[in-house]
């Protein structure tokens, strides 16, 4: 492809690495920088990881919740617009009332303090296959949509996406799908990967691809293009090629 106008890229697995954050996100920070192209990270994390990234980090918009709100900068207040009705966000929260009476020893994850539009069970907390049935089962009777990412088993209502999101924000900045590209590594992705022409998994995404019904257009490969390190390179080489 030609050179992008917008990177969108996963968080969890993408621009991380081992659960951290390391040297070569600064350096993917940089070489965009360079080349006057934003990030907009478009993570299945809460809206307060959203209002973390952009107080820390040169971003203006993040995408969060999988789609299910985008926190932005506007001057120097930040704001949030929210993907879903009230009238979902208020279903959500009765059904994880119902949830906690259900399985009074099942906890959300400890950011879900911080999520409007989903909500969140840590992957290790579910870790008995038959409780994680049970929960599944409990949340296609009710109607309550869900995925996994690397780290939780999210839940929402309402229609919520990536892709839903993505389409949204550009068509906000004027910009095509044609000229953005997007990174990631989860089942979590699938909707961009499945709708989203210059789609990338970095090669960590080997880990789930025999779980993915819809694969990224370009799957990196080897050691040296696991998560921000395939980012990296893959833009390096397509930027100051």
């Amino acid at each position: 492809m030609l050179k992008p106008k917008i990177v969108f890229s996963d968080f969890d697995g993408t621009l991380t690495r081992d659960e951290h954050m390391g040297p070569i996100f600064f350096d993917l920070l940089a070489l965009l920088k360079k080349h006057n192209i934003p990030l907009v990270i478009v993570t299945g994390r809460s809206l307060s990881w959203g209002h973390f990234l952009l107080t820390h980090f040169p971003l203006k918009d993040v995408i969060v919740e999988g789609g299910g709100a985008r926190v932005y900068k506007n001057g120097k207040l930040i704001e949030e617009e929210l993907y879903v009705t009230e009238t979902e966000v208020k279903r959500l929260e009765n059904f994880c009332t119902e949830l906690k009476n259900d399985s009074p020893h099942l906890k959300l994850s400890v950011d879900s303090f911080g999520r409007k539009t989903d909500r969140a069970i840590e992957l290790w907390d579910l870790q008995d296959g038959v409780f994680f049935h049970h929960v599944e089962e409990l949340l296609t009777e009710r109607g309550i949509n869900f995925s996994t990412s690397n780290v939780h088993l999210n839940f929402w209502c309402g229609e919520i996406s990536k892709y839903l999101a993505v389409t949204n924000y550009l068509q906000k900045v004027g910009v095509s799908p044609d000229e953005a590209v997007f990174f990631g590594d989860s089942l979590n992705d699938q909707t961009m990967f499945k709708s989203f022409k210059n789609s990338v998994g970095v090669s960590n995404i080997s880990k789930v691809m025999d779980q993915l019904v819809h694969k990224p257009t370009t799957i990196l490969e080897g050691p040296e293009n696991i998560g921000p390190n395939g980012v990296f390179n893959y833009l390096k080489n397509l930027l100051e090629k």
